[in-house]
């Protein structure tokens, strides 16, 4: 175990200074799930939910999250993601939802905050665009699946 990064000698909070570390290729892949009833994962699926396509904007609001993690993140530093793709699996079996988001930059830190984060936002929207059907859903198992990149190489669950 490595000590915490984000506080300096005398154990104040600072942001991780990462001017000389070099820029790689930076891969992270995270998921989350949320649980409904029946019904709703069924308004899902057809489509018809009052608000819209729940999953479309879902997606959109994932992407939208993952650019704007460091502005929610008071640490984490501005990144320029070169790829973000937020993807849905329908669980009947379960009444669930699984999202998984894939983030990718070249740059001299990674993007794992940025893929837990539009997981979260993404899984958030689906509960907004679906709580006047569903008050009860529940997110969770949220969780970083998979790093590559940087000095401290790959990492998979």
């Amino acid at each position: 175990m490595t000590e915490l990064t984000h506080f300096d000698a005398q154990g104040q909070a600072h942001m991780v200074d990462v001017g000389a570390k070099p820029n790689t290729h930076r891969i992270a892949i995270a998921e989350g799930f949320i649980t409904m009833q029946a019904t709703t994962l069924d308004i899902i699926t057809a489509g018809t939910a009052k608000k819209g396509d729940v999953l479309g904007i879902a997606r959109i609001a994932g992407i939208m999250a993952a650019k704007k993690t460091s502005e929610l993140i008071p640490l984490c530093h501005p990144i320029a993601l070169t790829k973000v793709a937020v993807e849905f699996e329908l669980l009947p079996e379960k009444n669930a939802v699984r999202c998984e988001v894939r983030t990718e930059t070249v740059g001299p830190t990674g993007v794992e905050m940025e893929a837990l984060t539009a997981v979260q936002v993404a899984l958030l929207t689906i509960y907004d665009m679906c709580k006047a059907v569903d008050k009860g859903m529940v997110m969770d198992r949220l969780q970083l699946l998979e790093k590559h990149g940087g000095n401290s190489g790959s990492w998979t669950v």
